[in-house]
């Protein structure tokens, strides 16, 4: 669906008990990447403006992350930002480029970002922020304080200086991955990095003593590389990880948006080069959206075979192929084949539900 335009990767992350209320309220922060977005937006609005583009139009693709490389809770955002503006045109639109941001944009960002967001949660009444709830939370409060107690702020030192990366008391901007627009793998790549899982299953290792030794991408500052766990610490680590229900870590916004004008123009921008031709005009535009769509459609057997390897379609015994004759929906036609073939009409009887293994251990 990205066309092929320049990318620069906006990363947001904040202090623990900015992070703790995000952790809790799932609809504050949707507020609270709104607000960035908006905030990015607003920048590249004004860098065109100051490149004489007038009515450009920007979009963005984020990533919502709960988990840090080393297993603790941190709800951060990647947003994937498109270095340029769209500018509508009679029968489409056209990507203009805009140079990147200097140190000073993207520090000022972050002022901006910080006291809108700490503007909000203080409207919200959400600070200072309560403690843990259920055992859930009280997992996700050991995962998030590691060495530090869950109410305390971030007092760490600043990592070192980077370019156009900024730091205010406990937030962090990262602005300094760039793509180009020719770049598919590295677009891939970066949008493999955001949709990733929070466990690396290659990072997984049995220690001598017999417990769980978990590789960190990057060491501590006392030289550790790995992390030790029980099964049942792990389990509970995990446990942490998961992120709140009916929450969808990937968000379209802007001219990516599904309701978005342009977004057909962009989608077919995105297909490859000599594939199909530009539409002439919006209608075709959205006639060709849906085709694709409903071109990328598949059938139960396609599901089965995409998800779990299993080809319906192919005889095990003469590996014939096999077809489809016709669809019995009338029970007792279906019945009378199951009688030909000496099959049982009934399903099998359910078992009874079974109660968690725990329980056992109390009765």
């Amino acid at each position: 669906m990205l066309p092929h335009v320049p990318y620069r990767q906006w990363t947001l992350s904040f202090p623990h008990r900015v992070r703790w209320v995000l952790l809790k309220d799932a609809g504050l922060l949707s507020d609270v990447l709104t607000v960035f977005l908006r905030a990015v937006f607003a920048l590249q609005r004004r860098r065109a403006q100051r490149q004489g583009l007038r009515g450009g139009q920007v979009g963005a693709v984020s990533f919502i992350q709960f988990f840090g490389s080393a297993l603790q809770v941190t709800p951060h955002f990647h947003s994937l930002v498109p270095d340029g503006v769209f500018v509508p045109r009679e029968g489409g639109v056209r990507f203009e480029a805009l140079t990147p941001p200097t140190q000073g944009e993207v520090e000022r960002l972050l002022r901006v970002v910080r006291h809108r967001v700490l503007r909000l949660l203080d409207k919200r009444g959400t600070l200072p922020a309560q403690g843990p709830e259920d055992a859930l939370l009280a997992y996700q409060a050991h995962s998030l304080q590691q060495r530090l107690r869950w109410t305390e702020v971030d007092v760490r030192p600043p990592p070192s200086k980077q370019p156009r990366c900024a730091f205010l008391e406990g937030f962090s901007l990262h602005a300094n991955t760039h793509l180009h627009a020719n770049d598919k793998q590295g677009l891939e790549r970066l949008c493999r990095y955001g949709a990733r899982g929070a466990l690396a299953l290659e990072r997984l290792s049995r220690a001598e003593d017999g417990r769980i030794a978990y590789r960190m991408k990057r060491p501590l500052p006392n030289g550790t590389t790995h992390l030790l766990f029980t099964g049942l610490e792990l389990l509970r680590r995990v446990a942490s990880l998961v992120p709140p229900p009916r929450t969808n870590l990937i968000r379209f916004h802007g001219v990516f948006a599904p309701g978005a004008r342009v977004r057909p123009f962009l989608v077919s921008a995105a297909a490859a080069p000599g594939e199909e031709e530009a539409p002439a005009s919006d209608a075709a535009a959205r006639a060709m959206c849906r085709k694709r769509q409903r071109a990328r459609r598949l059938d139960g057997a396609g599901l089965l075979g995409k998800r779990f390897a299993v080809d319906v379609f192919s005889c095990p015994r003469c590996g014939g192929r096999r077809r489809v004759l016709a669809y019995l929906t009338q029970g007792s036609v279906i019945r009378r084949i199951l009688r030909h073939l000496h099959l049982p009409e009934q399903p099998p009887p359910q078992a009874p539900a079974r109660g968690p293994a725990q329980q056992a251990l109390w009765e």
